[in-house]
């Protein structure tokens, strides 16, 4: 993909600030998984993000007026974009590597293109996105291995995570169309209400869990891991990410669909010791040549898109 020359170093800077905060966050999970119950994880980050965003917006955000049209996209960006999708992706990685999350969450742009055939007007499948698709679709069949498809316990009981991080990849996804969707209003104030409601949200989740009645006080590294994906994965991230659409461009910001994957998998060599197999390798490979074919409907394609940013992680 070629970049333009006229991004400044703040917007470089910006970029690398989003590729470590999204991408370390599988790793921030995996810690957090291993000492509290996946729904605190969830219900944690997302209450300190809210108290963190809630000041912040009330302060410099640009309040909408009242409208039931635009609290009820809230409500579901609420879901899909924030409870749905920490809550499976958060489950899954208590049974699954920290990269191989970060591998199966690299085809939610994919995701994206295609819903916005269904539900975007003059959103159209063109022969970039099919090739996109398949080679994404490929991608996840290698992940996933042979015998995905026919023994439901293959994969060494790895098969269903997969599927839960996968389907949080697709809730993501969903999540985009509805931010484009929805009326217009504040960035920081739509942040700030969406991440708001998902927190009351995780409140009857919990209570139906059960998850707030810890056996033994959790050890430091899980409370750790907990406090920076709720400061930095999700409040700092989501302010950082759209002054950094608002400068260089959805465009410019589109090329974390490939740092964040491939940062994923490095942290999680690094750190936690993960030892990513050949076929997670093969899929990576083929899930962001199928991410670059669809970039290159901006070159060659009839009509400019505007380019799909990822979500918050």
């Amino acid at each position: 993909m070629r970049l333009s020359q006229r991004h400044s170093w703040r917007d470089w800077v910006m970029l690398l600030a989003l590729t470590l905060m999204w991408g370390t966050s599988f790793l921030m999970t995996k810690i957090a998984v291993n000492g509290l119950p996946p729904d605190l994880v969830v219900a944690g980050r997302l209450l300190i993000a809210a108290l963190l965003l809630i000041p912040a917006a009330w302060l410099i955000a640009t309040r909408p007026a009242a409208s039931g049209r635009l609290w009820t996209f809230y409500l579901l960006i609420a879901v899909f974009g924030n409870v749905l999708p920490f809550s499976l992706i958060t489950w899954g990685q208590t049974l699954i590597d920290s990269g191989l999350a970060g591998i199966l969450m690299a085809i939610m742009p994919l995701a994206t293109l295609g819903l916005a055939h269904f539900l975007v007007p003059d959103e159209h499948i063109t022969r970039y996105r099919v090739g996109g698709f398949i080679l994404g679709f490929l991608g996840i069949l290698v992940l996933m291995g042979p015998d995905a498809i026919t023994d439901w316990a293959a994969q060494d009981g790895q098969l269903l995570p997969m599927l839960a991080v996968l389907a949080g990849a697709i809730c993501y996804a969903i999540s985009s169309i509805l931010a484009r969707l929805r009326p217009a209003s504040d960035a920081l104030f739509s942040a700030a209400s969406t991440i708001s409601l998902a927190s009351l949200m995780m409140v009857p989740v919990l209570a139906w869990s059960g998850d707030l009645r810890l056996e033994t006080p959790p050890a430091t590294a899980p409370l750790v891991a907990v406090a920076a994906l709720g400061v930095f994965a999700t409040a700092l991230a989501t302010i950082v990410y759209f002054h950094l659409v608002k400068s260089a461009g959805p465009a410019f910001v589109s090329q974390l669909n490939y740092l964040i994957p491939l940062w994923a998998v490095a942290v999680g060599m690094v750190f936690l010791g993960e030892e990513p197999k050949a076929n997670h390798l093969y899929a990576l490979g083929l899930i962001l040549c199928g991410i670059l074919v669809t970039q290159l409907e901006r070159r060659h394609g009839p009509r400019q898109r505007t380019q799909r940013e990822p979500d918050a992680r």
